[in-house]
């Protein structure tokens, strides 16, 4: 006896399949770099703090873009806390996500980013770790004969501390950046902003001795631009400058938390104290807002608040 047929019913449509939220992020990676110039490391933070969310939303509750609401957010913000992150990491993971949502709204994916009604963990205010002048004096005085390359060193650590630059900043000078004769160097900043930097005579005479006597033999033949070159000839990268401060930093007995940060606040610092006006740091710095630039007048403060404890007869 033939099987009964079932009657032919019309199927409803299948539902459409929602886009998983991680394949918008190398198209939004792309807008940072070609709409916002945002900096290679800038954008290397944002690509691991936004694949962490999307591993955690894999494994805990896979669901479409549209259906990520307030409460599925704090329970990521929960699960950060419970990582035992610092308030300021917790901040910068939703700063990420922010940014993510803005852009899926740009492109019309998302009709509005319910990441902005949510705000940032309350962050404590750390005063930046500051060196004294004759401290500064022995780190830059570190590299000597026992070293492979004093001068490129000596050249690096006084353009690090006379110009306040970031530590990739000076990684990535070129050859064409550095006007010896003029005192000036050009700077790239975040956000591929350009500044002019001041150079003093003791950086002068620093980064000449290193072209004249150290860079050739590195270089030789080769064709590179970088002021600053390996023992390969090849431009130092950002990890390897980190490491020179480091280890010059322990020679002469510093603290252990020294890092080409730490001299960057200590030139703004010192600059402060010679009578530097706010607005020239800020432009000197390359802070795109003064804000950021008047925690360092905080640091002044409280280092005139010390003396005043020290010296006053009822401090």
């Amino acid at each position: 006896m033939p099987p009964r047929r079932r009657p032919v019913t019309e199927s409803s449509p299948r539902p459409v399949p929602q886009p998983v939220v991680g394949e918008y992020l190398t198209p939004f990676l792309h807008y940072l770099e070609a709409e916002c110039g945002m900096a290679a490391n800038s954008r290397k933070a944002y690509q691991s703090d936004l694949q962490q969310f999307f591993i955690w939303m894999e494994q805990t509750r896979p669901i479409p873009l549209q259906q990520i609401d307030l409460s599925f957010l704090g329970d990521y913000l929960q699960h950060l806390h419970g990582r035992q992150l610092a308030a300021s990491s917790i901040a910068r993971h939703l700063v990420s996500l922010k940014m993510f949502f803005r852009y899926l709204v740009l492109e019309g994916v998302l009709v509005e980013s319910v990441v902005e009604l949510m705000n940032s963990p309350k962050l404590w205010q750390h005063l930046p770790h500051v060196l004294s002048p004759d401290t500064v004096n022995r780190l830059l005085t570190a590299p000597g004969a026992e070293d492979s390359y004093p001068r490129r060193d000596r050249a690096f650590l006084a353009l690090l501390y006379a110009t306040g630059c970031r530590v990739s900043e000076v990684a990535n000078l070129r050859l064409r950046d550095v006007h010896l004769e003029e005192s000036f160097c050009r700077c790239v900043g975040k956000g591929n902003k350009e500044r002019l930097v001041s150079l003093n005579p003791i950086v002068v005479l620093a980064v000449q001795s290193y072209l004249e006597h150290e860079r050739p033999p590195l270089v030789q033949q080769k064709d590179c631009e970088y002021l600053l070159v390996s023992r390969t000839g090849r431009g130092l990268t950002r990890i390897m400058l980190w490491n020179l401060v480091k280890k010059y930093a322990l020679r002469i007995g510093a603290s252990l938390d020294v890092s080409p940060h730490t001299l960057r606040h200590s030139f703004a610092t010192h600059m402060l104290a010679g009578g530097a006006e706010i607005r020239a740091l800020q432009e000197l710095l390359g802070h795109a807002s003064i804000a950021t630039t008047q925690i360092y007048t905080q640091v002044e403060h409280s280092r005139l608040k010390a003396i005043h404890a020290k010296c006053h007869p009822r401090g």
